[in-house]
Formats: C-alpha cells, sequence, structure tokens
C-alpha cells in the first residue's frame, strides 16, 4: 500500500517542525504549506489523504480554504482536521459546518491527534 500523504498547513515553523516529524514517524509522507493559497495549490495537484489545517493563516482563514476544497469535487474525499487555538463552541461549529471531518484545539496531545488521524484515514 503506498505511504498516505498529509498535507500540513501551518504559519508557525516551530509548529510545522513539530507536526512533520510527529507524522513522519508515524509512516505518513508529508507536504507543507504556510498560508491559505499555497494550501489550495498542493492539496490540487497532490491530492493528499489528509490535511492539518490552521484557522489562522496569512491571506486565506483556514476555514475559507476548508470551504473552498470542499466545492472541488476531485478533492472532496480528502479528509481536514482544523487544529487551532480557537476553542470556542462557535468556531468549532462554523469549522464542521464548513466542511471539516475533525477540530483539534491546541495545545493537543500527539496521541489525540494520531488516534484521530488513524480513525479519519480508516473510514
Amino acid at each position: 500500500m503506498p505511504q498516505q500523504k498529509i498535507l500540513i498547513v501551518e504559519d508557525d515553523p516551530m509548529i510545522v517542525t513539530a507536526l512533520e516529524f510527529l507524522m513522519e514517524q508515524n509512516g505518513y509522507q508529508v507536504l507543507t504549506a504556510d498560508h491559505g493559497e499555497a494550501a489550495i495549490q498542493l492539496a490540487d495537484t497532490e491530492t493528499p489523504d489528509l490535511i492539518l489545517l490552521d484557522v489562522m493563516l496569512p491571506e486565506r482563514s483556514g476555514f475559507e480554504v476548508c470551504q473552498h476544497l470542499r466545492t472541488l469535487p476531485h478533492l472532496q474525499k480528502i479528509k481536514i482536521i482544523l487544529l487551532t487555538a480557537k476553542g470556542r463552541e462557535a468556531d468549532i461549529q462554523k469549522g464542521l459546518t464548513f466542511g471539516a471531518d475533525a477540530y483539534v484545539t491546541k495545545p493537543f496531545s500527539n496521541r489525540e491527534l494520531i488516534d484521530t488521524i488513524q480513525n479519519l484515514l480508516a473510514s
């Protein structure tokens, strides 16, 4: 089975490094983008299995990126996890309404994140 591909969309280099290491340790191929437009382009050309998407990004928010990706028929099967410090119930509902498959608030446990990823990719 080919290695599953995860796109990390995060503008904080420290978080990108930590997530990249965690994903590679768990056997995933990793792509990264530091803003919304790059995320949309990479999703379109690379078709990752899952996207870890920060909400607070330059140019386009993670909410906007998620909503846009859900309008593209060839990308609708990609699993999207919004990964953010915005933990209010209204933010969570907004993210799920815009098409996210899961919503994980920072700080998060690595085990919780990996379990969420594995569950989504298995479904």
